[in-house]
């Protein structure tokens, strides 16, 4: 048993199957720590949810405020020795015949109150030895070491407001990932890094080796894989006659290169073919066709031959390949490529071409948004399909968003386990709470009372919602951008050099 933390009282309606009181005899009891007791034949297991002091003689306020104008009541009375402290604690079930089931019999009063054990905490939360390792638990020397499988196969979502740690958080679970042996099971990772958070991974002795980084703007794609469905997904305004027209003309051209032994297009080929289609006589319907995709070609990483990434060869187990997109500004640039990568990451996961793996996508609420115009939800579809369908292929999704109300509720409700972080929005702590199982309302309070570094999880990962410090980081720390003060400094300087220079030159 672990150290004796008091015992157990009779309220007025507990102790119960749900909840009990204890006399605190042991100063190191706090909020959120979890207890045992031995009663009635079996071990019973729960968390103090409530802490409480009382002295008998501060009970009457009367006859508080007449001895205080006559002078102190510590004074004149042993008031000290009168205080004493009540924990309330709820119940999560019983140990028995070495399994955890649910309380039948409440436990006796008397009976003494025991910090929760190490290793059947461990149990009790669902942790395993071999698992990645996110932090600690509050107030107990355990570590939370969450099964790979169990968080990532049915999906994650990593939910905070700016500043919380989110990044920090993922940069963790990534070391875990890459730190983890092969015959434990690896996977290929691939993070959508909005703003450049993650290159640091690129440049870390540690880690470099199994990091690849690709430049958004050096994402190139050939045309020639590119298929007649994603063109149309990206120009979802396209009438009927002209999708017939486009996909007439791709697949001529696939066949007739094939034929001829030149396997490469370009988008000027494509334009040509949709000039000589036969699919319609109206002019203006394939100059409004070949004017849509000018805008796709005008995005700048459709080729005829280039490819990087290649997926085959740089999705591999053990390894990480950030899409850094912090160079693209065209938000629907950013949706086109995440839409591309993330359905063909599928349909060769499908195929088995690619190891199982986990993508992260950075800024989920805009690429998977609620409630968006089709024009501005080209990477949603996919995203819900995998968040739907991925857990059967090894196809795993890791959302992040600093906006859950405007992220996908189809996405969000597919990932079985949350990862929160501090939210102060009430109408994101409202989505959050429909849409994560597990949450009561002492849960959603302590959201908005979260530090930096702290965190709930919740879900499929655990078998409970439990509080977790995060670790520090291994890897290098290294992110686009300078501090403001340096970027204030440097403007600073270089208006005066533009000064003086204009000087000199009068």
């Amino acid at each position: 048993m672990g150290t004796k933390l008091g015992k157990i009282i009779t309220g007025e309606e507990s102790p119960s199957t749900a909840e009990f009181l204890f006399v605190i005899d042991n100063p190191i009891v706090k909020k959120g720590q979890y207890v045992e007791v031995n009663s009635s034949g079996q071990k019973f297991f729960g968390y103090v949810s409530e802490i409480t002091k009382s002295n008998r003689y501060f009970e009457r306020p009367e006859s508080v405020a007449e001895y205080e104008r006559n002078g102190s009541m510590n004074e004149k009375f042993p008031s000290d020795s009168w205080e004493y402290s009540v924990a309330a604690v709820k119940l999560l079930g019983s140990f028995k015949d070495g399994a955890f089931i649910r309380a039948f019999i409440p436990p006796s009063p008397g009976s003494d109150v025991h910090d929760a054990e190490p290793e059947m905490l461990k149990r009790f939360l669902g942790f395993e030895d071999d698992g990645l390792l996110l932090g600690d638990i509050e107030h107990h020397d355990v570590k939370a070491r969450v099964s790979m499988t169990r968080l990532f196969q049915k999906h994650v979502a990593i939910l905070a407001m700016s500043g919380a740690g989110k990044s920090y958080l993922m940069s963790v679970i990534l070391e875990e990932l890459l730190d983890r042996p092969k015959e434990k099971g690896r996977v290929a990772v691939i993070v959508v890094d909005i703003h450049g958070e993650y290159i640091g991974f690129r440049h870390d002795a540690r880690y470099g080796g199994a990091t690849k980084i690709v430049d958004g703007s050096e994402i190139t794609v050939p045309l020639k894989k590119i298929s007649p469905s994603s063109l149309q997904e990206w120009l979802p305004n396209l009438s009927p006659v002209q999708r017939e027209v486009l996909s007439d003309a791709l697949i001529g051209l696939r066949i007739g290169r094939r034929e001829s032994g030149d396997r490469y297009y370009s988008m000027k080929d494509l334009a040509e073919a949709i000039e000589a289609s036969d699919k319609t006589d109206d002019a203006k319907s394939k100059k409004a066709l070949k004017r849509a995709l000018g805008s796709i070609k005008a995005l700048k990483f459709i080729t005829a031959k280039e490819e990087n990434p290649k997926m085959i060869a740089d999705v591999k187990p053990g390894h990480l390949l950030i899409l850094d997109f912090s160079t693209i500004d065209d938000l629907r640039k950013k949706q086109i490529l995440v839409s591309l990568f993330a359905r063909k990451l599928f349909k060769l996961r499908k195929k088995g071409k690619v190891p199982p793996f986990v993508l992260v996508v950075e800024e989920a609420h805009n690429f998977a948004r609620e409630k968006a115009e089709a024009s501005e939800a080209i990477s949603k579809s996919v995203i819900e399909t995998i968040a739907r369908e991925g857990r059967k292929f090894g196809a795993s999704l890791c959302l992040i968003s600093q906006r859950p109300v405007n992220l996908s509720t189809t996405a969000l409700s597919q990932c079985n386990t949350h990862i929160i972080l501090r939210v102060t929005n009430p109408n994101d702590l409202e989505h959050i709470q429909m849409s994560a199982e597990g949450i009561d309302s002492r849960i959603a309070k302590s959201i908005t009372s979260l530090k930096v570094g702290e965190a709930i999880l919740v879900g499929e990962a655990v078998n409970y919602p439990t509080f977790v410090k995060i670790r520090k980081r291994k890897s290098e720390k290294r992110e686009r951008g300078k501090p403001l003060h340096e970027q204030a400094i440097e403007f600073e300087n270089s208006q005066k050099k533009k000064d003086e220079g204009v000087e000199a030159f009068l």
